[in-house]
């Protein structure tokens, strides 16, 4: 940004652009945190989520069962349903949830219970979950002969030490990892009107004092990990990082034919305007516009797959691709690509070339031009060097949002065509109350569309020399 010479001006102004993205993106941070948490609200005050999606498919089970003579019971136990709320964080307050999900706070793992007047069963890192005799303290016997008595009043764990050993109880916890807290039966009355959304007099009257065995781990979106999706059963990232690679391919298609046709049909329908190119290319592409891509879609499907034959219905690939050789793969590909490509590119296609035409007018109406060319400037100069600047700053403006144009996909059209996107993802997402993949899917497309916005105004400000930052 500093010319040769040395400027001071220039300095100064590549200091001051320098320090104004610095800011900008400093300010990704704190917006992602306001927006994620807006939405983790949401999902959890809206009706729906992983838990009734569960709660709904056992009791679809278990109909289906009853209706065909089976003998499975219906719907999921206490025991279930609390498994489900520990890993997808409904045992807890929701601000403690949310710091769990982004890695600021430690989950808890590896949990195992037992209440105090039960006899055991339960595992715990190889060990058993016995009850004392006198019925007051419950022991965690390990497989190297320790047992860990953890009380019910004091609520602490005292270790006592079975079998000759160098290695202390306390070490022998810490190495293990597990730590130890007691539920009473008010705490369990408690989680169950939460649950249900009633009183907790209403509550079950036979629950007991509980010890609860577990590890902690931070696990969210610092240390990478999203967690598991409630319609899919796979990490949330793996479901991301299928989905990707089709969302670049159909995004960097859309984009190169996009800018590359429509600034040059916007230039010369600028240049021709009112001739019979204009007339024609206008006719065209405003039928283009007036489709929705998914509509148009559904069209071809019909017309040009299901009763034509020309090309397939769904999906981005054959069956047998796999088994293709390179040419036949690539010519498969661009089979399946042509009608969903076509979908993506026509709304886009026609806005642009509008926006370039009308820009490019104005500006060669303006004084400045009309001056150039009085002086002895080529028309084809004035147009390149001196309107086409000016008018590409608009579009400049938005060409940042490429990047969640090509990675975020279009819902509609990969919906029509059955191609699994990220925007189909986000889709599914949305219908399936799936909240870790609405929380990963937004943080991915919520982070893309803040970069999009720095890179616009880099690009207006690379272009467009009246852009100051001071």
């Amino acid at each position: 940004m500093v010319d040769p010479s040395g400027s001071p001006d220039r300095i100064i102004f590549s200091k001051l652009m320098r320090d104004y993205f610095i800011r900008r993106f400093l300010l990704i941070p704190p917006t992602l945190l306001g927006v994620t948490l807006i939405v983790f609200i949401i999902t959890r005050i809206v009706p729906g989520g992983p838990i009734e999606h569960f709660l709904e498919e056992a009791q679809k089970a278990s109909e289906g069962a009853n209706s065909s003579g089976g003998q499975m019971s219906g719907g999921m136990n206490e025991e279930q349903i609390e498994k489900l709320e520990e890993e997808y964080g409904y045992d807890k307050k929701m601000i403690i949830s949310y710091f769990q999900w982004l890695g600021l706070m430690p989950r808890e793992r590896s949990i195992s219970k037992a209440e105090f007047s039960s006899l055991g069963g339960d595992k715990i890192g190889g060990g058993d979950l016995i009850k004392d005799p006198e019925n007051e303290v419950l022991i965690v016997l390990s497989q190297d002969g320790r047992q860990i008595k953890v009380t019910r009043e004091k609520r602490i764990v005292k270790e006592t030490e079975l079998v000759n050993s160098r290695m202390e109880p306390e070490d022998w916890v810490k190495k293990d990892g597990w730590q130890f807290r007691i539920e009473t039966v008010e705490d369990r009355k408690e989680r169950w009107a939460r649950r249900y959304g009633k009183e907790k007099k209403n509550a079950p009257q036979n629950y007991d004092d509980r010890v609860v065995a577990y590890k902690k781990k931070f696990s969210g979106l610092l240390q990478g990990q999203l967690g598991a999706s409630a319609n899919f059963g796979d990490s949330v990232w793996s479901l991301i990082k299928e989905r990707i690679p089709i969302a670049l391919y159909f995004g960097l298609l859309t984009a190169f034919i996009t800018y590359g046709i429509s600034l040059p049909l916007g230039i010369l329908k600028a240049i021709k305007h009112r001739t019979v190119i204009d007339n024609l290319s206008s006719v065209l592409i405003f039928v283009g516009y007036a489709i929705p891509g998914f509509a148009l879609g559904a069209v071809m499907l019909i017309y040009l797959g299901a009763r034509g034959g020309y090309f397939p219905l769904f999906g981005l690939t054959s069956t047998n691709f796999s088994e293709m050789g390179i040419l036949e793969k690539i010519i498969d590909l661009a089979h399946h690509t042509i009608l969903p490509l076509t979908c993506y590119i026509v709304g886009g296609f026609a806005w642009l070339t509008m926006m370039m035409k009308n820009n490019l007018m104005e500006n060669l109406a303006t004084d400045y031009v009309r001056t150039a060319v009085a002086k002895g400037v080529s028309f084809r100069k004035a147009v390149f060097r001196h309107a086409f600047r000016n008018s590409i700053i608009p579009i400049a403006s938005t060409m940042g949002q490429l990047i969640t144009i090509i990675v975020g996909g279009s819902i509609l059209v990969e919906s029509v065509f059955d191609i699994q996107g990220f925007g189909l993802l986000q889709y599914q997402a949305l219908l399936g109350r799936d909240t870790p993949v609405i929380m990963g899917t937004l943080t991915i497309a919520a982070t893309l569309l803040l970069i999009g916005n720095i890179l616009s105004d880099i690009i207006v400000a690379l272009i467009d020399p009246r852009v100051k930052f001071k």
